[in-house]
């Protein structure tokens, strides 16, 4: 595939993995991308997971027809990007490896054996000429691993983002729901952490001419650049995407969940129609990550189990936490028989995020709704929507 008339696609898609990095499920399937630029000097730009790396050596040396690339440019050291790099070099001895300082100090311990290895070392701003393409080069720390780099190409326009902009899905699979989801859930699961050093890297290119974005995972992305690069704007900033309501519970005996359901009910009676709601012990936990920083409002309803709350919330915001959660209104729901407990450990949990507004009232159900719980719910309804 063409993405530019001399920068041709080499990558390959795996459909059999079932979790990506050990813990995304990825029921479409990944892609891991690889280009080769085309001039007087050839530049291949990353390598591919393990497991397809002949595939992708295959790949490389239809789309070269007999010529030698000069550079194996390595944007990210991570192994699904960079496990090809010994039988590359090994078909192609005489490649020159370009990568960050912090790049090569990975490489040598992920291959030793290749420790003599010709090398380049690039740092912000170097530059590569091919011929009639130049490359520049631009350190992105933190996004997501310490010795990331991007480049661009001059000649065509095209970014070589590394993981940035990148999406969960193969691609040779239409996604149904298009780019964001799976790109949202991929940036929040992974990257969503590093939001201060995803501005950086973004304020770094905010003056590049860009056409095409060629990320190490998913489509080459070449209209409409300015929606995806709003995005990660948005979701790097930790700004609400949706202005509407993500109402997550945890339920043991179904009472939790019906205040839950009540709650939406009620929210939707007073005109809220942008509501997502998802059981937190069933549905994909980094969906329920996703949605958590997608929407402007969240409510946690949690029985209180062993003077805690349920594993699956504490979990929940451990990981929201850990992931740098702020900047939303915050509504909380507990149950307890005997010792409700449940939205006093939440607020703790909660505590090191920032610009958090945590609503009043706290809805305290015992057992099940009754005539007075009720109608808590229905001034935490009347509380979200202020």
């Amino acid at each position: 595939m063409k993405i530019t008339e001399d920068i041709i696609y080499a990558g390959v898609n795996d459909h059999q993995i079932d979790l990506f990095e050990g813990q995304y499920e990825v029921p479409l399937g990944m892609a891991y991308n690889s280009y080769v630029i085309m001039d007087e000097k050839i530049a291949v730009t990353d390598t591919v997971d393990a497991h397809f790396t002949g595939e992708w050596l295959e790949n490389v040396r239809q789309i070269l027809n007999g010529r030698e690339p000069s550079y194996l440019i390595v944007h990210h050291m991570e192994p699904d990007h960079s496990a090809g790099v010994r039988m590359f070099l090994e078909a192609y001895p005489q490649a020159v490896l370009v990568m960050s300082q912090p790049a090569w100090n990975m490489f040598i311990q992920f291959f030793p054996e290749c420790a003599g290895a010709e090398k380049l070392i690039v740092k912000e701003g170097s530059e590569l000429s091919l011929g009639k393409h130049e490359l520049v080069f631009y350190t992105a720390a933190m996004v997501h691993w310490p010795e990331v780099i991007m480049s661009y190409d001059k000649k065509d326009k095209v970014l070589f983002s590394a993981d940035a902009f990148g999406k969960f899905g193969a691609n040779d699979v239409e996604d149904p729901e298009g780019w964001d989801c799976e790109a949202r859930r991929y940036y929040f699961g992974i990257v969503g952490k590093y939001g201060m050093q995803v501005q950086n890297v973004l304020k770094k290119l905010a003056n590049l001419d860009v056409e095409h974005i060629c990320s190490l995972h998913g489509p080459v992305l070449n209209e409409d650049l300015g929606h995806y690069i709003g995005l990660y704007q948005t979701w790097s900033s930790y700004e609400p995407e949706d202005d509407g309501v993500f109402i997550a519970y945890a339920s043991v005996y179904g009472n939790t969940e019906k205040a839950a359901y009540l709650l939406k009910q009620k929210l939707e009676e007073r005109g809220m129609t942008n509501i997502k709601i998802a059981d937190l012990a069933r549905e994909d936990f980094y969906e329920n990550i996703e949605n958590a920083f997608r929407y402007k409002r969240l409510v946690l309803a949690s029985v209180t189990y062993d003077t805690d709350c349920f594993p699956v919330m504490r979990k929940l915001i451990e990981q929201l936490v850990h992931r740098n959660y702020q900047k939303r209104t915050v509504g909380l729901i507990e149950n307890g028989t005997w010792g409700p407990m449940a939205a006093k450990v939440m607020k703790g949990l909660l505590e090191p995020c920032k610009e958090l507004n945590i609503l009043e009232p706290v809805v305290t159900i015992r057992s099940t709704l009754n005539e007075a719980s009720t109608a808590k719910l229905d001034e935490l309804a009347d509380a979200l929507l202020k």
